[in-house]
């Protein structure tokens, strides 16, 4: 699967928790719901510590500020709940039109920003939404891979000295009518991140300094399908009707001959 390296333009409040060491200061959870096959909504929740907006409230602000612009240019609304406390939530039509404003989200290229600085890290991020239409259904089969490693702390060998997992908290979630199947990939040089299922979502944890890979399928009716049928029993009832109603025409029909 192809992956197109970006920039971690979103999680610039991340080095100054590592900075100062402060316990829990991003909390992100992204989740997708799928209410229908033409509809559905990316529900974004960003909440920040007291203490790491107090450190430095100008680059949190200009952060926060960053994720409603970008909201905005996907036709999204944005909620503030509090100075530290955002919601996003950004429409979708179908799988393609998901795909597509989950990566430009994610992968934002902004017009007239600057490279930005190699201190800040980097990751790849991508989302792949793949629909097969079966008559009266559509499967539904939802991949997505996060290159985390650039979010933990390297020593000159290559090992993990601190991982940010208690600094960050990542958290994706998928919702449809029926529930969605969680698929455990083979790739070993990515992990599975622990699931849990409440209802008919989903919940993947997500591993900072890790490969997190992500792979569902869930099922949803098909529109043309279901609607192919009714017209079909339409059809078929109005023949059915006619022929049991013809006879009767014609005999009504002699005597005022």
């Amino acid at each position: 699967m192809r992956r197109p390296k970006s920039v971690v333009l979103w999680l610039i409040p991340l080095y100054l928790c590592l900075v100062t060491l402060l316990s829990g200061c991003v909390r992100y959870e992204v989740g997708v719901n799928f209410e229908s096959p033409t509809h559905g909504e990316m529900i974004q929740h960003i909440k920040l510590a007291d203490r790491l907006t107090s450190f430095s409230r100008t680059t949190a602000e200009d952060w926060l500020k960053s994720i409603e612009r970008r909201t905005r240019q996907l036709q999204g609304r944005t909620k503030r709940i509090s100075e530290q406390d955002l919601t996003v939530i950004i429409p979708f039509d179908n799988g393609a039109d998901l795909q597509k404003k989950f990566n430009q989200f994610f992968n934002p290229v902004e017009p007239g920003k600057t490279a930005v600085s190699e201190e800040l890290p980097q990751f790849e991020s991508h989302l792949e939404v793949r629909q097969n239409n079966l008559l009266f259904w559509i499967r539904n089969h939802v991949e997505l891979e996060l290159d985390l490693r650039s979010l933990g702390v390297i020593s000159s060998n290559g090992n993990v000295l601190v991982s940010p997992g208690s600094l960050l908290e990542l958290q994706f979630s998928l919702s449809a009518p029926w529930g969605a199947k969680p698929i455990l990939t083979s790739d070993a040089s990515a992990i599975n991140p622990q699931s849990d299922r409440i209802g008919n979502q989903v919940i993947w944890t997500l591993q900072p300094g890790q490969i997190n890979h992500i792979e569902a399928v869930f099922w949803l009716p098909s529109p043309i399908g279901i609607g192919a049928l009714v017209i079909v029993l339409f059809v078929a009832l109005g023949m059915y009707l006619k022929s049991q109603l013809s006879p009767v025409g014609v005999k009504t029909a002699n005597p005022s001959l």
